[in-house]
């Protein structure tokens, strides 16, 4: 009997005390290992991420979690044997090394895209701004800042069977950058995989204790132990999420859901596209692709074929003849292009989803009961072959039965309205594509598509050489879909993350928000002293460190030369007569990029000192035009301190302000700068 899957709960790893049931070998039918959670206390596990877990993530700040999603990506990278073990039992799950590739790599990848992320995008702050301070009254004395803060809760993470290791890092690492211990309950089938994962993750040491626990096995009453706080996070059938809907702790107790459920992917090849076009080879392509890796067991995969009926024929003879050369069998074989599905009973609900497609469908590709397989047993493994249907007219089961395997109908329309109006009886979709040249096209198709689909993606020749493909979900874009797709959303790089956190009003004095926010509010106080602030190290700065500067009056001579010396003689500052008819100026006026200029001449100290580099300006507004003869000055305040983990310098982000002789703001931006620390 094969070793007994362990789950990792409350600081040490948990062997259920019976036999368990068997997992098996997609390919081969041997038995793998075993599962039970037989006497895991569930009470326990979610105590522990609340009470170690959770505080030692929320103690840290964005970029510190983040270097630790870096860190932990590194390490899973380059340990070369042991991702040579985890491809081997990938391998058993039916898939492929390509299929491997796309769950075990694609995982890792994700947590270098979210370290990444969090690095650039988040401060290093427990704390996140949501757009400016809101005046609430005349006076300046009241206003309101919306924030983001990590709540004391636990995400609980039910993940689907086809992708064990992808499935389970996409949900982590935004959860982990959001301050939230995770709880990852694997499908059964493919368990073994996700826990050999948690074990490398475990034993490196590098996440805080109780940051991961895993559970193997079933979840028994665990959504009884969650609350307000808590959120869970689930990836399967729609049977299962209508189950977990109406439970009392989703319904009655807070519980946050989020589900991704079955998806009715189609994808759409434009009427413009003729058989000898770039794109209807891209769209034959794409159609084979998504059949056939992970054997079709891919929540985006494409199921419905959306194609103009007067080349319906030629579409199906070219995808009939790619699929005729897909070569099924034993995974592990390099000649093979499709491993098997990842159960014998994972067959045969698809052939009884391909059975119900027949009541409005034809194969024309295809025997679900017969398949040659190189290298294995086409009955021991849970073998199939890809399978094309045709619609017939007014086909309604292929709109409502998702075979999760190498399954897909082909439709035929006569209008973009049409195509647009079958795409639409999936009743909400993860992901769509689109196959045209013609922008008219994409604009009217894509708007039709869009309030049914999570992701669409646009193909043709320009984009098709670094086009991800149609069902390849990015952490930088959101994965999830409306309607009958679950209507949660993951990923979207750092919408994944604040996804996660609660977003709250403030409501206070600028000094209060300032203080509270760690970030200065225009109406805070200013500290100037004799010490000019670039001056001063990263450490020696303050938030409202202040420069307040001289005043410098700009001349008729100024506007001329920065004309001459840019080759900006645009007439409002070079032609008295055209300016003067300029209804917004009545003269001349000068450039805003001089005003800028000069104001940084104003308050730059110009020996060398802690401040190593100006890199950028952001939010520039011209608020009022500087004539000839006004005089300007600056207000420069320090914003925001944020250090940064990886260098011996950070980056602070100062308020500016110009004014006028009549203390009117001529222009607002901030100026972003490095300073050693």
């Amino acid at each position: 009997m094969s070793e007994l899957l362990e789950s990792y709960a409350s600081g040490h790893w948990f062997r259920a005390a019976d036999e368990g049931a068997p997992l098996l070998d997609a390919a081969t039918g041997a038995e793998v290992a075993r599962i039970s959670s037989r006497g895991l206390d569930l009470a326990a596990m979610v105590d522990h991420a609340r009470t170690v877990g959770g505080p030692a993530v929320r103690a840290l700040t964005f970029h510190e979690r983040a270097g630790l999603l870096k860190k932990l990506a590194r390490h899973l990278s380059a340990d070369s044997a042991g991702k040579e073990e985890l491809y081997a039992l990938s391998s058993r799950t039916g898939a492929t090394r390509r299929d491997s590739m796309i769950d075990i790599d694609g995982g890792f990848g994700t947590l270098f895209s979210y370290a990444s992320k969090g690095t650039r995008e988040l401060p290093n702050d427990t704390i996140v701004m949501d757009g400016p301070p809101e005046p609430l009254g005349r006076g300046g004395t009241f206003v309101g800042q919306h924030v983001y803060t990590s709540r004391p809760g636990v995400a609980v993470q039910i993940n689907a069977f086809n992708f064990p290791v992808w499935g389970m890092l996409e949900k982590l690492a935004p959860a982990f950058l959001a301050g939230l211990p995770s709880i990852v309950k694997p499908a059964g089938q493919t368990a073994y995989l996700t826990e050999a994962v948690v074990r490398r993750i475990i034993d490196s040491g590098i996440l805080p204790e109780g940051a991961l626990q895993l559970l193997c096995g079933s979840a028994g009453p665990l959504l009884d132990h969650l609350g307000v706080q808590d959120s869970v996070a689930f990836t399967g059938s729609a049977y299962t999420a209508g189950i977990l809907r109406t439970h009392p702790s989703v319904v009655h107790g807070g519980l946050a859901l989020g589900v991704e459920a079955d998806s009715l992917n189609c994808s759409i090849l434009g009427p413009d596209v003729r058989v000898d076009d770039p794109e209807f080879d891209l769209f034959v392509k794409g159609v084979v692709t998504e059949m056939t890796v992970k054997a079709g067991q891919k929540c985006t995969a494409i199921r419905r074929t959306i194609v103009p009926a007067p080349i319906a024929d030629r579409v199906i003879e070219a995808i009939t003849a790619r699929l005729a050369k897909v070569t099924v069998g034993d995974p592990a074989d390099e000649t093979v292009r499709m491993g098997a599905l990842a159960s014998l009973g994972q067959r045969d609900e698809v052939r009884k989803a391909v059975e119900a497609l027949r009541a409005s469908a034809d194969i024309v590709f295809g025997d679900p009961d017969h398949v040659e397989v190189v290298g294995a047993d086409a009955e021991r493994g849970a073998f199939l072959s890809p399978v094309l249907l045709r619609a017939r007219p007014g086909a309604v089961e292929p709109h409502d039965v998702e075979p999760f395997g190498p399954v897909s109908t082909v439709f035929t329309y006569d209008s973009v309205d049409e195509a647009v109006a079958l795409a639409a009886r999936g009743r909400g979709s993860l992901a769509g594509s689109l196959i045209t040249h013609d922008p008219a096209v994409a604009r009217t198709v894509t708007l039709g598509l869009a309030p049914w689909h999570g992701r669409i993606l646009v193909l043709d020749r320009d984009d098709a050489a670094e086009s991800t493909g149609h069902g390849s979900p990015l952490p930088v874009l959101v994965h999830g879909g409306p309607g009958r797709a679950g209507g949660g959303e993951e990923l979207g790089g750092i919408r994944g993350v604040l996804h996660h956190m609660q977003r709250t009003a403030l409501q206070g004095s600028p000094d209060m928000i300032t203080a509270i926010t760690g970030r200065w509010t225009i109406g805070s106080r200013r500290t100037v002293t004799d010490v000019h602030p670039f001056r001063k190290s990263l450490a020696e700065l303050r938030i409202g460190d202040t420069i307040e500067s001289a005043e410098r009056t700009v001349s008729p001579a100024d506007i001329e030369h920065f004309a001459r010396f840019t080759g900006d003689t645009f007439y409002a500052h070079t032609d008295p007569d055209a300016a003067a008819a300029n209804p917004l100026f009545g003269g001349i006026v000068a450039h805003g990029y001089l005003v800028v200029s000069l104001a940084a001449g104003l308050f730059v100290e110009p020996n060398p000192g802690p401040v190593l580099a100006n890199f950028g300006v952001d939010d520039l507004r011209f608020q009022t035009p500087v004539k000839a003869g006004d005089t300007i000055r600056v207000t420069l305040t320090v914003k925001q301190i944020t250090p940064r983990t990886s260098a011996d310098y950070g980056e602070v982000r100062w308020d500016a302000v110009v004014f006028n002789q009549e203390g009117t703001a001529v222009a607002t931006y901030d100026v972003l700068t490095l300073v050693a620390k």
